[in-house]
């Protein structure tokens, strides 16, 4: 089971937001890199890093930042947010990153999304956001009336191995993970699913684990480390 640490940039610094809320905004750190390098020196075999400001709209400072991110550590980058056409593709990917996640474009622009996975097979994620089970977009601002689940079932049709699972009402929250629904998906579509949003303890972390049998690999954590609820240390002790 893969622990991400994860990154979330937005003006600029390391911050977590509670379910995607800008005005809930904690700044945890003004030096990213630095930050990242921390998480791999801890121990980390791979950084979730999502470029928020570029998720939310189309102006950011942080596609810098994030390839810097990448060059520096040693440790494979999953990089997310605001990724909706080849050039983003191309930029990120030939910058260094392992994989990619699309989120919003893989709804809005299904062509976009089998270029992709054509291009670039299992380097291509996925980022599956969900509201009360139905699919969120824009940077989690937009409900769209198509379940998850169902959307989820019809990414196999093009390809896609692999998807970031987030239920948006645990996210910041340190309110315990959507386990349930989180092995629903992996088992009733067999991708590859990575969860994300509200592990706040490593009691989630062994409740997580017995999950990879259902096809859920890894989990990101976030809020959980920058509050020290735990070690990066201890989670992936318990994930191994």
């Amino acid at each position: 089971m893969i622990i991400f640490p994860a990154i979330d940039l937005r003006r600029g610094k390391c911050v977590r937001l509670l379910q995607g809320r800008t005005e809930d905004e904690t700044i945890y750190s003004d030096d990213p890199v630095e930050m990242a390098l921390r998480w791999q020196r801890e121990g980390a075999s791979w950084l979730h890093l999502v470029d928020l400001d570029s998720a939310m709209s189309n102006a950011s400072e942080n596609r810098e930042i994030s390839k810097a991110i990448i060059r520096t550590l040693t440790i494979p980058v999953q990089f997310g947010g605001g990724v909706r056409n080849e050039s983003d593709l191309d930029e990120i990917l030939g910058g260094g990153a392992s994989r990619v996640v699309i989120g919003t474009a893989a709804f809005r622009d299904p062509e976009f999304l089998k270029r992709a996975v054509g291009q670039y097979s299992d380097r291509i994620v996925v980022g599956l956001d969900a509201r009360d089970g139905l699919l969120a977009t824009h940077g989690w601002n937009q409900v769209e009336k198509v379940e998850a689940l169902t959307f989820a079932k019809s990414l196999v049709q093009i390809g896609v191995e692999r998807v970031v699972y987030t239920d948006i009402s645990r996210d910041g929250m340190l309110s315990g993970p959507n386990w349930m629904v989180t092995e629903q998906l992996a088992r009733e579509t067999g991708l590859k699913v990575i969860a994300s949003g509200g592990v706040s303890s490593l009691e989630d972390l062994r409740v997580l684990k017995p999950l990879g049998r259902s096809g859920v690999e890894g989990v990101i954590v976030g809020k959980a480390l920058y509050e020290e609820k735990f070690s990066l240390g201890d989670a992936i002790r318990i994930s191994l």
